[in-house]
């Protein structure tokens, strides 16, 4: 089992390739790419069997990334990042910079920046977002953990990081609210 270092090294790799990882988030284990390559893009959405109108969300390691993505961050939005206890995901308007099939019809981006200590190095590293999707086919429950991820996730993905992968414990997906340019907030999953 290599170290965080060298699983960032290795996922980062692949993602320049174009290939899809399989990680350990600051939630439940993703699937992930590199979210400005559409073709990498494409290929999360087969794996899980998704049907692309379906948005998944990003990974960002700052709130300096984030502005790269989205045209105009609401102020009240760096409160509420800044506030969050538990991790928090942001639907914004204006998505910018990121594969076009990773923006919803309505041009909005689910962002999240992560403080956990692998996602971050690993987004921080790689100088782009990261593609963050739960590591289950569309519609099937969301994993707990690494051992009930099912064999055709794992087969089909690029890389498997080996860090967490003993973890047991009961992973929670994050809040979704929706966060409009003029301010509204909307509350999409606690």
């Amino acid at each position: 089992m290599g170290t965080i270092a060298d699983e960032v090294k290795k996922c980062i790799e692949v993602m320049r390739k174009g290939g899809v990882i399989l990680y350990p988030t600051d939630t439940v284990w993703g699937i992930g790419c590199d979210a400005t390559n559409a073709d990498a893009v494409k290929r999360v959405f087969e794996i899980k069997k998704r049907a692309d109108s379906k948005a998944m969300l990003l990974l960002v390691d700052s709130a300096d990334r984030l502005a790269r993505y989205v045209g105009d961050v609401p102020a009240v939005a760096w409160d509420l990042i800044d506030l969050a206890t538990t991790p928090l995901t942001i639907i914004y308007d204006g998505a910018r910079n990121v594969a076009q099939n990773l923006i919803a019809p309505d041009g909005s981006i689910g962002i999240r920046v992560t403080s956990e200590l692998f996602t971050k190095e690993l987004c921080y590293r790689f100088q782009k977002a990261v593609v963050s999707t739960s590591a289950n086919i569309s519609g099937e429950p969301t994993p707990n953990n690494y051992s009930e991820i099912s064999k055709d996730i794992i087969d089909a993905v690029d890389y498997v990081v080996n860090y967490k992968q003993l973890e047991k414990g009961r992973a929670k997906s994050s809040s979704i609210i929706k966060l409009t340019s003029n301010g509204v907030v909307t509350v999409i999953r606690e």
